[in-house]
């Protein structure tokens, strides 16, 4: 367990020196969420790169770095209600629920296989507390909002209206969307008095989203 602790500490201190300054709330995350829990049992001796990884049925566990970028953006505080559209392996759930509390996360994920490997990860983590729901992400939790916080970890054709409408004012919502065939822009929207404002970020390469309001699968 020491040498994972160790090569947590040296990918955290390798994003905040080579590619950004992240908030010591950021890192802390990073340090305290055991990555290795939520790859497979194959990658484990490369859950400290900062690459995304197989997941199997298609996915991929996002780059640390991706997480990170993604954290910073919607500057979660404690007790915010956030939700996830795209569960994949847990991972990222863990690192938002370190920040806000585990109670306070809802992820949706459309594969059963998935969501069911990532209720075991959070569960083995201790996150236990997560909600994690098979669905279509596109449409969000209508009856369980609104929420303070909503970030996609899939490639949206646009801001999903239902997502827009989930969210609470003042809230932040993080979505990536196509530039080209191949990459995505990390868009912030913020929601304020009734107005909307989209801020683009940095460009990524998500996995698509599939539903009502993304893309067909």
């Amino acid at each position: 367990m020491e040498a994972e602790q160790q090569s947590a500490e040296q990918l955290v201190e390798k994003l905040r020196t080579e590619r950004n300054v992240y908030s010591s709330k950021v890192a802390a995350a990073l340090r305290s969420v055991p990555r290795e829990k939520f790859v497979p049992r194959s990658a484990r001796d490369r859950a400290y790169n900062d690459v995304p990884l197989d997941i199997g049925e298609g996915q991929t566990i996002s780059a640390p770095h991706v997480v990170a970028d993604i954290t910073k953006l919607l500057e979660l505080r404690e007790g915010q209600r956030v939700l996830e559209i795209g569960t994949g392996s847990g991972y990222h759930a863990a690192v938002t629920a370190e920040i806000v509390g585990a109670k306070n996360v809802f992820t949706i994920e459309r594969l059963p296989t998935l969501a069911r490997m990532a209720r075991r990860n959070l569960a083995q983590a201790g996150y236990d507390e997560v909600t994690v729901i098979v669905g279509n992400g596109s449409c969000g939790l209508p009856d369980r909002s609104l929420f303070d916080r909503i970030y996609l970890t899939c490639a949206a054709p646009d801001i999903p209206d239902p997502l827009l409408e989930q969210l609470a004012d003042g809230g932040r919502m993080v979505v990536p969307v196509p530039i080209d065939d191949e990459i995505q822009r990390l868009t912030l929207v913020e929601k304020r008095d009734g107005r909307v404002e989209h801020v683009p970020d940095g460009a990524v390469q998500f996995v698509p989203l599939v539903g009502e309001h993304g893309f067909e699968a």
